[in-house]
């Protein structure tokens, strides 16, 4: 994604490029099917471990419910046995019972904490009472002892109503549990659980493993996608590049040849890029073919209008000789054939001159060199600025030089005519009073600047285009040939450089940028 776009909509998928996008969609897509794969194990683990715990709960209530019923051991027996006296049913201090199992038992035989080992057993002397029964409650911890639980644990555990399956409940102060309830053959209720500490550890266990081996997964694929979709996108952005080559280039004007196609490899119709390319080939064939036809038109008008323009010199030169031939006359002539005879001189003038800048646009466009030579733009401006003052005394020129001349390389005559046709179009589309300034800055920068009426909005586009004509708000006193700016702006480029018009009510300005001769 591009840097330049606002952050809010940096990060909306539709701004992305297609390989991103396809980038992202494969790793959203692995990353969801990593989530179910995930979930579906966790489930099937836990289902799996619980099941396997069930069955050892369902061992362990069986367990003691069976021995629950028996009579209990002498003292002397399990002094022998080593067996250690707590709280909690006797039943806990048999073999085979796991660490960690607690067990409940109503109306069981209970000895005291501290009582000795040869002391004889108290039947129901537990802890808590049910009702009318004593309740016996305890834990075997990690060391074969058993411990005490809270009131609250013996209160969660005697809720639970005998069934075929064990129930999950949370301890007060031991955790989770799956516990179970049976009754003894005596009728007495025990009930037993064991932790689901281990089950837990082994489900986060897993979880994170899966989590690690998820994220490595996705980085491969991501960096392994990136790879695959840059190659598989390879043809993709030789087309497009290939596009960029051609809009670079200057189809606007001259004679313009399609160097660039899309590679035969890029253009295989079988496949879609391959498509996209050969759609590009043959629209550049049209291009080419439409480019080729507008060249040759435009060369046949423009070698009409140069022929046309140089055939015409020499009956136009006639004419002008005959009207000064006949001028010399003045005083024989009536007064109506001598003001025609002054008409016809003033129009063959003028034609004349339009006849000149066909001629010199006919030769900048056949690309004729220029002279090549040092010029001083500061001698020119103070010429082109009193030539205009003579011409237009009705307006303000003022000149702004800088104390350094400023030199360039070009034809002098040609650019002493850019700024003669500059200022002799602001002096003719403005009014009187209007103040034209001429400033000249280091490095060839040339600028007229008015504060006339400004030029139409819909004209700037076309300004510097032949046979362009302002409107009304910008009258003419004169008539104009409509090829002054033409001429400047293509013996601007001639001379390898730039044009610019900024113009709005109160301010127009036309900017020149030449190529600059640092050595003075």
């Amino acid at each position: 994604m591009c840097s330049s776009l606002p952050h809010d909509r940096r990060w909306r998928p539709g701004t992305w490029s297609l390989r991103t996008r396809l980038l992202a969609t494969q790793v959203l897509l692995l990353a969801l099917v990593c989530v179910v794969i995930g979930v579906g194990t966790e489930l099937a683990l836990r289902g799996y471990l619980t099941h396997q715990l069930d069955g050892q709960v369902r061992d362990v209530a069986a367990r003691s419910a069976l021995l629950s019923a028996l009579p209990p051991p002498r003292p002397d027996i399990r002094h022998q046995m080593g067996q250690q006296p707590g709280p909690g049913p006797a039943f806990l201090d048999a073999p085979g019972q796991p660490i960690g199992v607690v067990a409940v038992a109503v109306g069981s035989e209970v000895r005291a904490p501290d009582a000795p080992p040869d002391a004889p057993a108290q039947e129901n002397g537990s802890q808590q009472e049910n009702g009318s029964q004593q309740v016996a409650a305890g834990l075997l911890t990690a060391d074969g002892t058993r411990a005490a639980i809270s009131d609250g644990a013996v209160a969660q555990l005697l809720a639970v109503k005998p069934g075929a399956n064990p129930v999950t409940v949370d301890l007060d102060g031991l955790g989770g549990y799956r516990v179970m309830a049976e009754n003894d053959r005596l009728g007495r209720l025990t009930v037993s659980g064991l932790p689901t500490a281990d089950l837990d550890a082994t489900m986060l266990r897993v979880l994170w493993i899966f989590v690690v081996v998820s994220g490595i997964a996705l980085l491969t694929a991501s960096f392994l996608g990136a790879l695959i979709a840059r190659r598989a996108m390879a043809p993709l952005t030789r087309v497009a590049a290939t596009a960029r080559q051609v809009a670079g280039l200057p189809l606007d004007r001259g004679e313009v040849t399609l160097p660039v196609r899309v590679a035969d490899q890029d253009a295989d119709p079988k496949t879609e890029v391959g498509q996209v390319g050969s759609a590009v080939n043959r629209m550049l064939e049209h291009i080419s073919t439409a480019l080729s036809t507008r060249q040759a038109s435009e060369t046949r008008v423009r070698q009409f209008v140069a022929d046309a323009s140089h055939e015409l010199r020499t009956p136009l030169t006639a004419i002008r000789g005959y009207t000064e031939l006949a001028r010399r006359q003045h005083d024989e002539l009536p007064p109506e054939v001598a003001h025609a005879i002054a008409r016809v001189d003033s129009e063959s003038e003028r034609m004349t001159h339009l006849v000149e800048d066909l001629l010199l646009l006919a030769r900048l466009d056949s690309g004729r060199p220029l002279e090549r030579e040092q010029v001083d733009l500061s001698a020119l401006a103070v010429d082109a600025v009193s030539d205009a003052h003579i011409a237009a005394p009705d307006h303000v020129w003022n000149l702004d030089l800088p104390e350094e001349p400023v030199l360039v390389t070009g034809d002098a005559l040609r650019l002493h005519q850019v700024l003669a046709n500059l200022l002799a179009n602001a002096g003719t589309h403005t009014p009187p009073g209007t103040t034209v300034t001429v400033s000249l800055e280091s490095e060839g920068v040339l600028s007229v600047v008015d504060d006339g009426p400004g030029i139409p909005a819909d004209l700037q586009p076309e300004v510097f285009e032949r046979f362009a004509r302002g409107d009304s708000s910008r009258s003419r006193k004169d008539g104009g040939t409509g090829l002054g700016l033409a001429i400047v702006a293509a013996v601007v480029r001639a001379h390898h450089g730039t044009i610019a018009l900024d113009s709005r009510p109160g301010r127009t300005a036309i900017t020149v940028r030449l190529p600059f001769t640092a050595d003075a």
